[in-house]
């Protein structure tokens, strides 16, 4: 048991690391995806556009972004699961499917919430950005 619970943390610790990892990548995919379009967002401030109608949007692209990697994600973690059982069916003993489904619910709660932050504080910098400083 005590091997279990130590090895139970490394993993846990990994998997921080990962996540940390995975949410730098994706805000500075999103970062540069509206750094590239900074002429459009101060375009349509120009014009009279609302701040929640140019970052509609870009949320709307970095929710759909989410969600899709969430299935990917899904897609992995069943076909991990699906061969751990056929080699090693001792390990994995996961019968109950509410708790899948949950699992999987929070995958994609995560990946949408995530991308949704990301792409929030992203589209917010370029929002309050000068017309000066848009070339640098």
């Amino acid at each position: 048991n005590k091997n279990l619970r130590r090895i139970s943390i490394i993993i846990l610790g990994f998997s921080i690391l990962l996540l940390i990892i995975a949410i730098a990548l994706i805000n500075n995919t999103i970062r540069l995806s509206v750094y590239s379009k900074r002429f459009l967002i101060k375009s349509m401030q120009l014009v009279g556009a609302t701040q929640a109608f140019i970052r509609r949007p870009f949320i709307l692209k970095g929710i759909l972004h989410g969600i899709l990697g969430a299935f990917i994600a899904i897609l992995l973690l069943v076909g991990i699961l699906y061969f751990s059982q056929q080699e090693i069916p001792e390990l994995v003993n996961l019968q109950d499917a509410d708790l899948f489904i949950s699992i999987f619910g929070f995958v994609i709660l995560l990946g949408i919430i995530i991308s949704w932050m990301s792409t929030f504080f992203a589209v917010k910098k370029y929002l309050n950005l000068k017309a000066d400083s848009l070339y640098y």
